[in-house]
């Protein structure tokens, strides 16, 4: 219990903003009804304390990650993941480790030439698009880091196409608010859902410090002005109970379904 306390703390260091987010204008995607966290540190917490609870084996594991897949990490940051991943899939497998941070990706890609890892691409994304090539995935990464993402339905509507038929996005977060660096699950669910991704499986995980989460593509990709955005219980009981202050009054409100 004590080690777990401790990832849990470190997660998301604390600390100023690598990025400093402008107000964006989502254009024709719909703008996300939650607030977004920083992108204040790389890593979640340091890879001896992961590897510990044998966090990167249990999450490939339940991931199904077998030799010569190809697999996207995306928020790589130092490349725990990557690292693993790698060895995971082999010499016939490919990783691509993306990262939207300058510094962290030119680090990435120097540990990446000096642990010699040539199955491994290290690339620039965007904070709207990961910048994936089309129909390439088994695997996709998303780990302590969605709720990171400021547009989420423009994010996952470019990542959608990178995506085999048979593939699986993988995302590991905490269960708190995003302000707080996690993501409810069932405004995670929502979210991938208006995008075309059905939820496949959803598990407890601890040792990674909230839960473990896949999704699978399901029908057509809407049209950007066509996704319905989803409301997050956890704003809309906020402003609720702001408004009920204002008004002197205390109102029982049941959290929307997404």
């Amino acid at each position: 219990m004590v080690l777990l306390a401790s990832l849990l703390l470190a997660a998301c260091d604390g600390g100023e903003p690598l990025i400093k987010r402008e107000p964006k204008d989502p254009g024709p995607f719909p703008a996300a009804d939650r607030p977004v966290a920083d992108i204040v540190s790389s890593r979640w917490s340091n890879e001896e304390a992961r590897d510990r609870v044998n966090e990167s084996g249990t999450v490939m594991a339940r991931a199904a990650i077998k030799p010569g897949m190809t697999v996207a990490d995306i928020g790589a940051g130092e490349g725990y993941y990557t690292i693993r991943l790698a060895q995971a899939v082999g010499k016939e497998g490919r990783v691509l480790a993306q990262d939207i941070v300058p510094a962290t990706r030119d680090a990435l890609a120097e540990r990446v030439a000096r642990e010699r890892l040539d199955n491994v691409s290290v690339k620039l994304g965007a904070p709207e698009d990961p910048k994936l090539p089309e129909a390439s995935f088994d695997r996709i990464f998303m780990v302590h880091m969605y709720h990171e993402i400021e547009q989420p339905y423009e994010f996952l509507w470019r990542m959608r196409p990178s995506l085999r038929p048979d593939g699986l996005v993988v995302v590991v977060d905490a269960d708190r608010r995003t302000a707080n660096h996690g993501t409810p699950p069932a405004l995670l669910r929502c979210e991938f859902a208006a995008i075309g991704y059905r939820q496949v499986t959803l598990t407890p995980m601890p040792s990674a410090g909230g839960y473990f989460a896949t999704f699978k593509l399901a029908g057509e990709r809407p049209a950007p002005e066509a996704i319905r955005p989803c409301r997050d219980p956890s704003q809309q009981t906020a402003r609720t109970k702001a408004d009920a202050r204002v008004s002197g009054k205390h109102e029982m409100v049941d959290q929307p379904n997404p």
